[in-house]
């Protein structure tokens, strides 16, 4: 588990990526995962049956944002828009914002809907509403341990889910960015943005976009540190649930969950973590329109299903 310094390898992008090191030895007990992430039209017949109401649909409560103006607490979500020119990437801010009116039925905030993306995979979803889908339809949310054993398909150190070449044989095997990061996606795996579920080949264990698209939530806490923990452990570590609590030194008053997988955001001029061993970290109330989930269930848990 965990990914070699990229740098120098083809499409590996220009970041060490400290936090997937080192690389260590996990055991997982058997489990099921989703073939694709949540799509739109799952996650609607959920809101339908349930009544559910999204983070991103609700008003901000002063108390938790306590330094911001009241005319600032509106629902919303936050929204990649690229810029018209060339900019710094040391900024995200310049291509982030957050929307009002942006959540999971209207992705690019008002004036904008799901109708004829039923497959497409639900987005604007932070970590209590992929909870709160999970629990109702009888799974859970994946481990990052789970997630990396079953987004590896059997190929046990490879650089992404599919091998070791990022386009083998010329072909696209995750929506990915091409083109200038951010202002320009020219397209070329055949989206600009995001995809519907299933559009490229799955990986070995038949699992499809473990790379790209978009992040995928896991239930394990973020702490950089953590696979250093592991290791100083020695021998294998046994179904790993990830560290007591949240702690990224770059924003430490945030409570942040471990993402996988990347999205079509992923480019190796920025963000390269279609690579299978990589980790990404989201704060966890916080939903974007590159960000979705997929459920799991354990072994005899889906047995106990099957039977009754």
């Amino acid at each position: 588990m965990g990914a070699r310094d990229p740098r120098g390898v083809p499409e590996g992008g220009m970041q060490s990526m400290e936090d997937a090191r080192p690389i260590h030895r996990v055991y997982v007990d058997g489990f099921w995962l989703d073939r694709t992430d949540v799509t739109n039209e799952e996650f609607a017949r959920f809101v339908k049956a349930t009544g559910y109401i999204t983070v991103a649909e609700r008003k901000p409560r002063q108390e938790d944002y306590p330094t911001a103006p009241p005319e600032n607490l509106v629902a919303g979500s936050v929204v990649f828009t690229p810029p018209d020119h060339a900019v710094s990437l040391d900024d995200h801010f310049q291509w982030w914002r957050y929307v009002r009116g942006a959540n999971w039925r209207h992705p690019s905030g008002p004036g904008s809907s799901i109708k004829g993306k039923e497959k497409y995979p639900v987005v604007h979803i932070a970590y209590e509403d992929a909870e709160a889908y999970a629990k109702w339809a009888g799974k859970r949310l994946p481990t990052e341990a789970e997630w990396e054993f079953a987004g590896r398909g059997g190929l046990s150190g490879s650089l992404y889910s599919w091998g070791n070449d990022f386009r083998p044989s010329g072909k696209w095997m995750a929506n990915t960015h091409q083109g200038h990061f951010p202002m320009d996606d020219k397209g070329e795996d055949g989206f600009t943005g995001i995809a519907p579920v299933a559009q490229f080949p799955p990986n070995g264990y038949g699992l499809y976009d473990m790379g790209g698209n978009v992040w995928q939530w896991t239930s394990d806490w973020y702490r950089p540190d953590y696979y250093q923990q592991l290791a100083a452990q020695g021998g294998v570590a046994s179904n790993p649930r990830g560290p007591a609590a949240s702690f990224d030194p770059s924003e430490p008053d945030q409570q942040k969950k471990v993402l996988r997988g990347g999205s079509f955001l992923c480019t190796s001029q920025y963000c390269s973590r279609y690579l299978v061993g990589s980790r990404g970290k989201g704060e966890a109330s916080t939903g974007t329109n590159h960000l979705g989930f997929r459920c799991a269930r354990s072994a005899d848990a889906a047995q106990a299903v099957a039977t009754r």
